[in-house]
């Protein structure tokens, strides 16, 4: 499995793209879901993936006028930048009219692109964004006999399982701490204050805060010491979960659900349940917190989690030279029960770029890193649009600033989105990436489709056993370095593959032991073998005997995958 995150309004044309900070629709424009075409979709398929998240599709709030299309304006108070947050959702039965070129037809756009991706031979991912809503949420396209969110709530009552949202009952939402006084205008004025998305139960959000969104009420009295209500069903779980079934009745195969970790495990396991006895979906989970892991997994009933505190945060340091490449084997033996469910990932809209100033400076750098999350086991694998090209998110769009990340709240152009979505599928195109990217572009581009599609095609990857060679190396014996290179082997029948990640910026030779024990659990034949690097190509001879060292050879922040035949 693997998923290729697109910010939607990002990846495409975006014109006309002047570019300017804080600039309107008009001036940066956006991309649109038809620029995602059959030639763009077959080249992501082609390159390896099997799954797109489409990140930012529900409509959200915005400062973009569209009420001639009978969408209400939002207050430019509570919108972060001028497109806005997609996590501050508007209406959670629409997309985003940005996306599409022909705005009261925007859902039959969206559902031609869903048909194009399954026609590829993709899977469709989009967010699901349960713990909070914009403060302007209103949806006008909910289907016959849906009734809205807040539809029926008690406002003098802080807390009832029978609101969908919490109240700061008495108070007015105070806006002096979020906005600054230059913006002038009508005040925005809601009262009383609907409690803040990240759990900020009063009635003075900062601007640190999710200030723009409300959060839900499923049932948890959190001011009254985090008491449980959830007999009856509160008529939040039932909304949400008829949500989940619309998006699921249009075909889409998976959701990541946003900040998962927020909204109590037993609306999960209710929710989920209900789809997938209706719908062949799957959920993916961005949860934060190691000790709720298996509770999500296990009794939420989530197919997959991402595992960003743990092998993310380790791989990151050992790619700065923060940390020793050691560290990785606590990092996956931390979850190595529920190994299967873990979404790995080196960049996402959250994470700054690896090329960023903020993180290495340079993508080459994290080839080892990449090849680690990519090869160890067969759980799902993670890429961000850009990311294969070395985008380095370093321009100061807006709102978002210069932060090392691409944004998610600003109009803007990214050129090496603008790039790869033009590259043609075909080789023989005059838009093939030779004639697209630069030469470090291209070599970057070529490291990636190498990685992805072994993924998919060697067994020893999709299938095959994992045996870590750290614990008989830290003695480094043999010019092996513990701290800047990480060893591991996976084996099927027929194959071995030898993995060696060097995050060293120089070039090494050295030995590497491999235990009698890997021997007998792997069943590896001793003895003399050619083997080729299945990333770059190159050959080899190498020699194996239990508890002798493997000579390897690697280049500086690079990495082998050796592959032996028996």
């Amino acid at each position: 499995m693997n998923i290729y995150q697109v910010f939607t309004r990002l990846y495409g044309a975006c014109k006309p793209a002047k570019n300017l900070p804080n600039g309107t629709i008009a001036d940066n424009g956006v991309a649109k879901f038809n620029e995602f075409t059959a030639d763009t979709l077959q080249r992501i398929k082609d390159y390896g993936f099997t799954h797109v998240w489409f990140t930012g599709v529900l409509e959200h709030a915005t400062k973009t006028d569209y009420t001639r299309y009978g969408i209400h304006l939002d207050h430019p108070w509570i919108v972060k930048g001028r497109a806005g947050s997609p996590y501050a959702i508007k209406d959670y039965f629409d997309v985003d009219p940005d996306l599409a070129e022909d705005v009261p037809n925007r859902m039959a756009e969206f559902e031609a692109l869903l048909e194009r991706t399954h026609k590829t031979g993709l899977k469709f991912v989009i967010d699901f964004v349960p713990n909070h809503v914009a403060r302007s949420y209103h949806s006008d396209v909910a289907p016959k006999g849906f009734e809205d969110l807040g539809v029926g709530d008690d406002e003098e009552l802080a807390f009832t399982p029978r609101n969908n949202f919490y109240y700061c009952w008495g108070e007015p939402l105070h806006t002096e701490n979020f906005v600054e006084a230059e913006k002038g205008g009508i005040p925005y004025l809601e009262h009383p204050a609907k409690a803040t998305g990240n759990d900020v139960f009063h009635a003075w959000p900062n601007r640190n805060d999710w200030y723009e969104t409300v959060k839900l009420n499923y049932g948890v009295d959190y001011n009254g010491g985090g008491a449980q209500h959830f007999a009856p069903i509160p008529s939040t779980w039932q909304k949400m979960t008829d949500i989940l079934l619309f998006w699921a009745s249009k075909g889409v195969d998976a959701f990541r659900c946003d900040m998962a970790e927020m909204v109590p495990v037993a609306f999960w396991h209710y929710a989920i349940a209900q789809v997938k006895a209706k719908y062949d979906v799957q959920f993916i989970a961005e949860v934060y917190n190691p000790n709720e892991y298996r509770n999500y997994i296990h009794h939420g009933g989530f197919d997959y989690l991402y595992d960003k505190v743990g092998l993310y945060d380790t791989l990151r340091a050992v790619i700065c030279q923060q940390t020793s490449a050691a560290a990785i084997t606590n990092a996956w033996q931390n979850t190595d029960d529920i190994k299967k469910h873990m979404l790995y990932f080196l960049e996402n809209h959250d994470e700054q770029r690896i090329a960023s100033d903020f993180f290495c400076g340079d993508a080459q750098k994290a080839i080892p890193g990449l090849v680690v999350a990519a090869c160890m086991g067969n759980n799902p694998l993670m890429i961000y649009a850009g990311q294969e090209i070395g985008e380095k998110g370093m321009d100061a769009e807006g709102f978002s600033g210069k932060d090392g990340r691409t944004t998610i709240f600003d109009y803007w152009s990214v050129p090496s989105l603008h790039k790869l979505s033009s590259i043609s599928p075909s080789l023989k195109s005059t838009k093939s990436p030779n004639q697209v990217l630069t030469g470090e572009e291209l070599a970057l581009y070529q490291d990636y489709q190498r990685i992805l599609r072994l993924r998919n095609e060697n067994k020893s990857l999709s299938e095959g056993l994992f045996y870590d060679l750290m614990y008989v190396n830290y003695d480094g014996a043999e010019g092996f370095d513990c701290h800047r290179q990480y060893a591991f082997l996976r084996k099927t029948e027929g194959e071995l593959l030898f993995c060696v990640a060097n995050f060293s910026d120089t070039y090494i030779e050295c030995g590497i032991r491999i235990p009698a024990h890997a021997f007998d659990f792997l069943s590896i034949p001793s003895g003399e073998y050619s083997a080729v690097d299945l990333i770059s190509g190159e050959e080899s001879n190498i020699s194996l005997a239990p508890d002798a060292c493997t000579q390897i050879k690697v280049r500086a922040n690079n990495a082998i995958l050796l592959s032996v035949k028996f």
